[in-house]
């Protein structure tokens, strides 16, 4: 059972379809940690133009779904409510295997630090267990709209 659902993530962050990327929460700890999953669907839109004749997740996507997952992380703290997290850069990125139609994408972050507004998590993207990406990403958390 997931803690979270699709429409309570969208409570948290602002990310709409097509370009939410979070199904679930499965784990989560405010302001540390989360893990989400992503049922990779053959009727993801980016499908249709990479590639065709063999769909393949993008690999900035995979590390934006990373991302995704720390926003949930931080703005689950009552004091950043309402908040925006905002991608101020990636670090490291590494793609191991191809992400396909039917795959599961379990993603977990680490917020390993925060400084004001700016903070960095780290980030694993999985299949079954196997590795198929990760990344450190930097956040900046703007005000309230």
């Amino acid at each position: 059972m997931s803690l979270l659902n699709a429409a309570q993530i969208m409570e948290i962050i602002p990310h709409r379809q097509p370009f939410l990327l979070l199904d679930t929460i499965e784990e989560l700890e405010p302001g540390k940690h989360a893990k989400a999953r992503k049922c990779v669907s053959y009727n993801e839109p980016y499908f249709a133009g990479h590639f065709p004749q063999e769909p393949v997740m993008p690999g900035v996507l995979i590390v934006e779904a990373m991302a995704q997952a720390g926003a949930v992380a931080m703005l689950s703290l009552p004091e950043m409510k309402g908040k925006t997290a905002y991608f101020a850069g990636i670090q490291s990125a590494k793609f191991k295997q191809k992400v396909i139609p039917g795959d599961v994408l379990e993603l977990d972050v680490e917020i390993v630090k925060v400084k004001g507004p700016i903070g960095i998590g780290k980030g694993t993207a999985t299949i079954a267990g196997k590795l198929a990406a990760s990344a450190e990403i930097m956040f900046a958390i703007g005000q309230e709209a």
